[in-house]
Parts: C-alpha cells; structure tokens; sequence
C-alpha cells in the first residue's frame, strides 16, 4: 500500500465556501494511485469541510443563509466572544459541518456524485490562511 500526505494551503474570503474539488482531484491523479481512499482534514476550529452541489451556486448561497439564522453573530447569546461577534458562530458551525472527509478512489479519480464537490468553507467575517492535510493511500 502506498500513502501520501500533502497540506494544501488556501486563502479564503469571508464567510465563503471555496471549491477545492480541482485541487485534491489534481493531487489523486498525480499520486498514481489506482484505488483507494482520500482523506481530508482541516486543521482549524472556525473553517470546515464540506461536501455539496457544485452545479447551482444558489445552494451556497441558501447554505450561508441557513447558517446565519441558527448560529447567529450575537455576542449576548455567547460567552466566548474574545475574538469578536463572529467567533463562537463560527465554532458551531464548524462543530455542525465536518473537519475531515473521506472519498473512494476508483481507477484514479475521486468518487464524487454527478453534482458533488469538495469545499472548505470559511465560517469567519474575514478571511484566512487556512490548511487542510490531503491524505491519499491505496494500490
């Protein structure tokens, strides 16, 4: 069995979902990995990792709106606020999302459905620097 372990580093925009489906597909192929499994995993407690549609970017759009209505910016409501409004939310929806994910790898490509992709989605009100480990193992 072989394993590859690669960070893949992005620099996201306020409260943003950036699709990272070309990136860690492009790493699958180069690792001449026949089949088995992708992991990801971020390494931040206000950002995360989703899987979703990629075909409507309306979805996107109605995810963030979801996630401001039941993680709302209100310092009264939180006692962890020392990074401001927008801290704790972003915790909870980290906590509600994924921090890593795991995806089949048949004949070297990512098993994602028709209209699936791969995203992180930055849950704070500016943007970062984020990392997410690429772990790919198989034959």
């Amino acid at each position: 069995m072989k394993i590859i372990n690669l960070d893949l580093t992005l620099n996201t925009k306020p409260k943003s979902l950036v699709d990272i489906t070309f990136d860690v597909s492009q790493h699958v192929r180069s690792s001449k990995i026949l089949n088995g499994l992708c992991s990801l995993y971020i390494k931040h407690t206000s950002a995360s990792l989703i899987i979703q549609e990629n075909a409507d970017p309306a979805v996107l759009k109605d995810i963030e709106s979801f996630f401001s209505r039941i993680a709302p910016e209100d310092e009264s409501l939180y006692e962890h606020n020392s990074e401001g409004p927008d801290d704790m939310p972003a915790h909870i929806r980290s906590l509600l999302t994924n921090t890593s994910l795991s995806i089949p790898i048949i004949n070297s490509k990512l098993v994602l459905g028709t209209w699936q992709g791969i995203y992180l989605y930055e849950h704070r009100n500016r943007g970062y620097v984020r990392k997410v480990i690429v772990n790919i193992m198989g034959e």
